[in-house]
């Protein structure tokens, strides 16, 4: 894989229950509303469930997910292709973080704060 590692942990604080964030980012049908610039697959199951793969596309790169490990308030997957890495999820009342590692030439950091900033609009909108 070209590219540089890279690395990142965000938390933000977010209007809404662990309840609504664990449906937002482990519901396909919610992900897909609020993770803007990604092309997911039509076959997604209503539930993330270790093991599933996926692969979404942003333009021209595509990014393979493998869900690792699904918890009531933790997801983790391992990524291949446009990044080689990792990117886990944990979140509670209140607020997220996301962590990311991987080697890539897309800068990650940016990537990753604007996924942060558009869940947030998407909790604060559908409340």
């Amino acid at each position: 894989m070209l590219g540089t590692f890279q690395q990142s942990q965000i938390r933000i604080e977010v209007t809404a229950s662990a309840d609504a964030i664990h449906d937002s980012i482990l519901h396909p049908a919610q992900l897909k509303k609020w993770l803007l610039g990604q092309n997911f697959p039509p076959e997604m199951p209503t539930e993330l469930p270790p093991g599933f793969e996926f692969t979404t596309h942003t333009g021209p790169v595509s990014i393979h997910h493998r869900v690792e490990v699904v918890k009531p308030n933790c997801l983790r997957l391992l990524l291949s292709g446009g990044i080689d890495g990792f990117h886990e999820w944990y979140w509670g009342e209140g607020w997220v973080q996301s962590r990311l590692e991987g080697i890539s030439m897309l800068p990650l950091n940016l990537g990753q704060t604007l996924s942060l900033v558009s869940l947030r609009q998407f909790l604060t909108t559908t409340r």
